[in-house]
């Protein structure tokens, strides 16, 4: 009944605007959908199987997350020219250390140690370094314009390359090698009975009618969230933030339930497959956007967030370069992932 709910609230919104009430029924029901939205996406993943059940989740949800930049993009181009590099960072960080993070420390907790494919998770993480890298680092070394901007040219370039290089890790990974993303037990999978492909076609249209309702209900909250940043006085990048950590809400439930049954190649899966899904069609969709509309696009990061992506990628190819992962683990990248949130708001 969630999505129905956020719908009925999303028309109010849209013909009585965002009042203190309706924005409060808003956010209950923004948050209410997404656990909807974990579930039915569960569901699918299961009747799909690994690696395909992952994408469906991640797929989505980049496309919500396309969805609510080019949205904001469109409608204050001039103030918005850094949001995608912020939101994408901001996945980034919120994936590569909250949520890991908290899967390492809640797995290491209930299970002291869990094991995965370690051929599947550095194939994603040299995936992960190449799009950073070209995407948020390289434009503050050849750009040809005042600010960390490609040019036309860079841009479309930059573009088809994450493309390029997402597309080959869905190849590898449901394709070509898919044996590097499926449970080191064979039984992992098997503590269910796999749904009917009725209840997996429910599920999956009641999933993408949660996720667009989550993306309609998110876009009528940005101005009031905006509101209140700007009212606590800290830095416009944490909208970013903001809009990063409602989309990838979903994909966390679902990584942290696995994580709790033991199932960390699945955690594994959708976090790491979000990430790369966030950047590699994230970017190219709004370049688009931006050489249509003839927004600028600020791209290249400052060098404090350099320095904590750096960080972020030795960090994640020391602690899952074994194979297995304990508490520790997870414990350093959540205090990698306070680091980050403090600095975003004192800068």
């Amino acid at each position: 009944m969630w999505p129905v709910v956020a719908w009925v609230i999303l028309l109010t919104t849209f013909f009585a605007g965002v009042g203190g009430l309706i924005a409060a029924a808003a956010g209950i029901a923004l948050i209410a959908t997404v656990f909807a939205a974990v579930y039915h996406a569960e569901v699918v993943a299961h009747r799909t199987g690994e690696p395909f059940g992952t994408l469906v989740l991640a797929l989505a949800v980049t496309i919500i997350e396309v969805a609510l930049i080019v949205s904001v993009m469109i409608s204050a181009p001039a103030e918005k020219a850094g949001l995608a590099r912020d939101t994408v960072f901001a996945a980034v960080m919120i994936v590569m250390n909250g949520i890991i993070g908290l899967c390492l420390l809640w797995g290491g907790v209930r299970h002291h140690e869990q094991g995965f494919q370690l051929q599947g998770a550095s194939a994603a993480l040299a995936v992960l370094a190449a799009l950073t890298t070209l995407t948020m680092v390289v434009p503050n070394v050849v750009a040809t314009s005042v600010g960390p901007m490609f040019s036309t040219p860079q841009l479309i370039f930059a573009g088809i390359v994450s493309l390029v290089l997402y597309i080959s890790f869905v190849f590898v990974q449901t394709v070509r090698h898919r044996d590097y993303f499926l449970p080191l037990d064979a039984g992992e999978e098997g503590h269910l009975p796999p749904p009917s492909n009725r209840t997996a076609g429910v599920s999956l249209g009641l999933l993408f009618a949660a996720l667009v309702a989550v993306v309609g209900l998110a876009k009528s909250l940005t101005p009031t969230v905006e509101a209140g940043i700007a009212w606590l006085g800290v830095p416009k990048a944490v909208v970013g933030i903001v809009i990063a950590a409602v989309v990838l809400l979903p994909e966390c439930l679902a990584a942290l339930r696995a994580a709790q049954a033991n199932r960390l190649q699945t955690s594994l899966n959708l976090s790491l497959g979000s990430i790369l899904a966030a950047i590699g069609l994230t970017i190219p969709a709004v370049a688009l956007v931006s050489i249509v509309i003839g927004q600028p696009l600020a791209l290249g990061l400052d060098d404090k967030d350099q320095t904590l992506l750096v960080l972020t990628l030795i960090v994640s190819v020391i602690t899952l370069g074994t194979g297995r992962t304990t508490v520790l683990q997870g414990i350093v990248h959540l205090v990698i992932f306070a680091v980050f949130l403090f600095f975003a708001a004192v800068p």
